[in-house]
């Protein structure tokens, strides 16, 4: 199973960016995605997960209100649509994928390791 995370780019405070992570090699699985991101110094951070149907989301609070976070099963694909960036916004973005929601709540909390990280994409917001 390969994850593609991508979209990343270099905007403005209060731009918008769509992130997309592409998973292959599930077959008619449809997993569970989550957006974490690292920063420079910081410990990473769960950022949006969505679930096997995209019925159940997280935000983080820092992003509540600004990301979206959305799945396109027949593509593969998970979106995460972030807009009013803000420098603090900045990092690298991950995707992770897991069989079941619960499994990315685990990781986001420091419970559950995951060692498939991808290459991920870099987000700068420029003040």
């Amino acid at each position: 199973v390969q994850l593609q995370a991508s979209g990343g780019g270099l905007v403005q405070a209060g731009g918008s960016l769509r992130l997309s992570c592409v998973a292959s090699g599930f077959g008619s699985d449809s997993p569970a995605i989550g957006w974490f991101r690292q920063v420079s110094g910081k410990e990473g951070e769960g950022v949006s997960l969505i679930s096997e149907s995209g019925g159940t989301t997280y935000y983080a609070d820092s992003v509540k209100g600004r990301f979206t976070i959305s799945r396109a099963n027949d593509k593969n694909t998970v979106y995460l649509l972030m807009n009013s960036l803000k420098p603090d916004d900045t990092g690298v973005y991950y995707c992770a994928r897991t069989k079941y929601y619960t499994e990315l709540l685990a990781i986001r909390d420091g419970f559950k390791r995951y060692n498939f990280w991808g290459q991920g994409t870099l987000v700068t917001i420029s003040s």
